[in-house]
């Protein structure tokens, strides 16, 4: 027997016990929990596992967007859970390496006509070599470039 909430009262002759302040007060229904929704629970489809609460980005989600700008590379050396990593830190370090070449290769403008033809040339092999960084960091490797990539493994403590 319950009532119209779904909640069963107490069995007869219960004892009463005090109970000291602070502590929820039982109004004698035992709880029932609800009922499952029309469609059932959702589950994750096979080969995908669930992520834990708080868990926050993986290591390889983290290094590949390191890459975007300059300003998460930055974020995640500061911030708790990844400047611990040695993998984000690689990538974060080989990001900020990469920003610097291509601000000094833009000073190259101030030559006339060759310093244009090689401001275009590097800002398209910077792209490629940025390129190729996010797909390897996404997967979980890592690109490591000539001169940038030993000073990042230097300062990070990632073996590449």
């Amino acid at each position: 027997m319950s009532d119209e909430f779904g909640n069963v009262p107490p069995q007869a002759g219960a004892p009463e016990v005090e109970k000291p302040w602070g502590t929820p007060v039982e109004t004698g229904y035992q709880q029932v929990p609800p009922p499952p929704p029309p469609g059932g629970y959702a589950v994750p489809p096979q080969g995908y596992a669930i992520a834990p609460a708080g868990s926050g980005l993986s290591d390889s989600a983290a290094g590949a967007i390191a890459y975007i700008t300059i300003i998460p590379a930055i974020v995640f050396l500061l911030i708790d859970p990844y400047k611990d990593k040695p993998f984000v830190k690689f990538h974060c370090f080989q990001c900020l390496g990469l920003a610097v070449i291509g601000f000094i290769l833009h000073f190259l403008v101030v030559i006339p006509l060759l310093g244009l033809l090689l401001v275009l040339l590097g800002d398209l092999a910077l792209f490629v070599v940025w390129c190729l960084c996010i797909l390897k960091a996404s997967q979980g490797g890592s690109f490591k470039i000539p001169v940038i990539g030993r000073f990042a493994a230097e300062q990070s403590g990632y073996n590449v």
